[in-house]
């Protein structure tokens, strides 16, 4: 295995750890400090994720893409596999052992960081047929998103861009836009207000799954030269001997 592979698999698990930890950390303050008022509980966490999900991806992109997530790596994979751009399959599996081991370390560090047991399982129960296609949604949207900015030769404005979709999602989706099989993962690991229940978790992800392939299709459609630009997801990577 090359120094480069490890060490990109290692921006993916610290940033989404802090991502994880921006959603959860976020969400236990709301609770704390809106006692009583979801709505405006909502809305301080959206608009610290938002802000945390920009800054990471202008911290970590540079050296793996910063992808964070599960879904934005597998298309990036199944597009790129034809035209040699883009995730390999052994990357693509050290990206998601990455993000999914980065989810539950970030879960972990916003309960302890808040005084609270380091693993308590969620007992939000998130379930039906109405939040499983809002996580469609949401993912597609995404996906989709993250492809065209890299298409489009727009990859500058993605963390912005991004940043801005999760933070609207989380208000025009009935799910609050999760999107992430990852951080869906470590939000189960957490009892607080953005938690999940376990037993929750596999309907999530199976919807994120779908969502993804949606945005396979549309991309096709849409922007059919996408896997030319699956290197510069979300952001360009340094060069090789650069990193």
């Amino acid at each position: 295995m090359s120094l480069a592979l490890p060490r990109r698999a290692s921006a993916e698990f610290a940033g989404t750890a802090l991502l994880v930890a921006a959603v959860v950390g976020s969400g236990i303050a709301a609770a704390r400090l809106s006692p009583g008022d979801v709505g405006l509980q909502l809305l301080e966490n959206a608009i610290a994720t938002a802000l945390a999900l920009g800054a990471l991806i202008l911290t970590f992109g540079p050296v793996s893409g910063a992808h964070f997530n599960p879904v934005v790596s597998a298309v990036d994979w199944w597009l790129g596999r034809r035209a040699g751009t883009g995730l390999t399959g052994r990357d693509l599996a050290a990206y998601t052992l990455a993000q999914v081991a980065g989810a539950i370390a970030g879960a972990v560090l916003a309960d302890l960081m808040f005084g609270l047991p380091a693993v308590t399982w969620s007992g939000t129960d998130r379930t039906g047929s109405h939040l499983w296609l809002a996580e469609v949604v949401a993912t597609a949207g995404l996906i989709v998103l993250v492809f065209a900015l890299a298409r489009s030769g727009r990859t500058a404005a993605a963390p912005a861009a991004v940043g801005a979709y999760i933070g609207a999602a989380y208000w025009f989706t009935s799910s609050t836009s999760f999107a992430n099989p990852a951080v869906t993962i470590g939000r189960a690991f957490t009892d607080t207000f953005a938690g999940i229940a376990p037993a929750s978790v596999p309907g999530f992800v199976a919807a994120q799954l779908v969502g993804g392939l949606v945005a396979v299709a549309a991309l096709a459609v849409w922007y059919p030269g996408a896997a030319d630009s699956a290197d510069a997801v979300v952001v360009p990577h340094l060069a090789e001997e650069n990193r």
